[in-house]
């Protein structure tokens, strides 16, 4: 029977969307002659005006080395907490039975969803509600459990470690501790195997809360033995041990979810403030995400794109594809979920960083 597959890009954009989508594209309209239609602005797509467009091999001709995504996307519009304004005032509603009826009035038959942590509980509560529905994961910040590795977390590193590299020598050359800010909410991967690659003298992760003294410490000891500089490599979700979490908003908002930042800033008042060490910050924020993904990105988005179809062709829903060692396979999505993938602060990675003499917080 013909089937056709809609796919939707949600929560944050990375390099790799786009091959994702080319690979579902071409392996459902090449291998099975299956239709494919792609849903705009992710969940937000299914509500109100739909929101779609028709997906052809000639439509993702030439996007496997774009950036972002070409169907757009949203981290709002969560169809089982909709803001909705009743009597003046924002409430939040599910409108999830009104979300599927939009998507089968679209005659489409199974649902593809690409997106990180969010997107795909979303994605497992339309498929108990009897959606046919299989994932694909998608977060820079690597902490699906479920899968070894996510796309667009290579290319992050890349951009991160390269920003290192620049910042190296305007830091010596000012004698100014620079603290760099990266993405990392829940898991300090980003942090890590950049800080390892880019040189970083101290790295801050959220798995490990670090001690301001030890850091201020660190600093004034490469200082001592004739290193007047320092890179210091912070995730957003990083804190200290006499603190919480710096917010640039509460989850007081139509959202419901808090704003990381300002850690970056915290952390170069209290080396300025304890060693009297000219700093600077700089929050490289979504140039994370941005441009052209790296070659390792491609090959596993198109992977995944390609599995993903596979899945879909067998009959297997509810499942979202994943990389396990070598190979590309699958898991429940409702497993997926369940645990967040955090660096373990006794693990292999950051023994490494330690025995590299990088300072990790302790």
């Amino acid at each position: 029977m013909a089937k056709t597959l809609a796919i939707l890009t949600g929560g944050g954009d990375c390099p790799g969307l786009n091959a994702v989508i080319r690979g579902v594209v071409r392996s459902a309209i090449g291998r099975h002659g299956w239709r494919v239609i792609g849903i705009e602005d992710g969940f937000e797509g299914l509500v109100g005006t739909l929101r779609w467009r028709e997906l052809t091999l000639d439509s993702v001709r030439g996007i496997l080395q774009r950036g972002g995504t070409i169907l757009g996307t949203s981290n709002r519009g969560n169809p089982f907490s909709f803001p909705v304004e009743v009597a003046g005032k924002i409430e939040q509603h599910d409108i999830s039975d009104s979300v599927i009826q939009s998507f089968k009035s679209l005659g489409a038959d199974v649902l593809i969803a690409v997106g990180g942590d969010g997107t795909l509980k979303i994605a497992q509560g339309l498929f108990e509600k009897g959606l046919s529905v299989v994932g694909v994961p998608k977060t820079i910040d690597n902490d699906l459990r479920a899968t070894d590795i996510t796309f667009g977390y290579r290319t992050a590193v890349s951009i991160v470690t390269e920003a290192l590299d620049r910042l190296h020598s305007t830091a010596e050359s000012h004698h100014r501790a620079m603290i760099v800010e990266v993405m990392g909410r829940d898991a300090g991967w980003i942090a890590l195997e950049s800080g390892i690659a880019g040189s970083a003298d101290v790295i801050l992760i959220p798995e490990i809360p670090y001690s301001a003294e030890r850091l201020c410490q660190a600093i004034d000891k490469r200082r001592q033995n004739g290193s007047r500089f320092s890179i210091v490599v912070v995730a957003e979700g990083a804190f200290s041990a006499e603190g919480d979490k710096v917010l640039k908003a509460s989850a007081d908002n139509n959202l419901g979810v808090e704003r990381l930042g300002g850690i970056g800033h915290k952390v170069a008042q209290q080396i300025s403030d304890s060693l009297s060490m000219e700093t600077r910050v700089v929050i490289l924020g979504h140039l994370q995400r941005g441009g052209t993904p790296t070659p390792y990105d491609r090959i596993l988005a198109s992977r995944f794109g390609v599995k993903a179809v596979e899945l879909i062709a067998r009959g297997e829903y509810g499942r979202m594809v994943a990389l396990k060692g070598r190979r590309v396979g699958d898991v429940e999505i409702a497993t997926a979920v369940s645990q967040l993938n955090l660096v373990d602060p006794d693990g292999e990675l950051v023994r490494t960083a330690e025995d590299l003499g990088i300072m990790v917080g302790r």
